[in-house]
């Protein structure tokens, strides 16, 4: 599956409402939609920790940007990643299926799937408290999170 492209004004617009949600200050970095991907992520990453709802437009710029990242660090088509209902991905290097069900199926919801890629949780938590089901001989993507998701200078 192609990456989805975000767009950096609803982005921008994202992160801008979650900062103000967090009493931050607004976003001064730079306005690609890598940088600002990642800012949703963080932004998003902050408001979990602090017990807050997270914006539902940040919530989705962030899983699209997580879903892209782990797609370009785990290039394949072995196993499908599915973030309802924000999206999916294919990665994971390994025999590719091309009809039906996958065989490798990977599905969470998007605040697990932000927790995981922040580190925020562990894989094997995820998997055994049944928040991140998982089924298929390689669908175990503990050695890909947590992502590295630096923002862009």
């Amino acid at each position: 599956m192609a990456a989805r492209r975000l767009d950096p004004e609803r982005l921008l617009a994202a992160v801008g409402v979650q900062l103000a949600a967090l009493g931050a200050q607004p976003w001064a970095g730079p306005r690609t939609a890598a940088a600002l991907g990642a800012a949703c992520v963080d932004a998003v990453g902050a408001a979990i920790d602090v017990g807050l709802k997270p914006d539902a437009e940040a919530l989705r710029g962030a899983t699209i940007h997580a879903l892209n990242v782990l797609a370009e660090q785990a290039p394949g088509r072995a196993v499908e990643v599915r973030i309802p209902p924000y999206g999916a991905t294919q990665c994971v290097p390994g025999p590719r299926h091309t009809r039906g069900t996958p065989p490798n199926v990977v599905e969470a919801d998007p605040v697990t799937w932000i927790r995981l890629v922040t580190g925020r949780l562990d894989w094997s938590s995820a998997t055994g408290s049944g928040s991140v089901r998982a089924s298929g001989p390689r669908s175990d993507l503990s050695c890909y999170l947590p992502l590295s998701l630096a923002q862009p200078t």
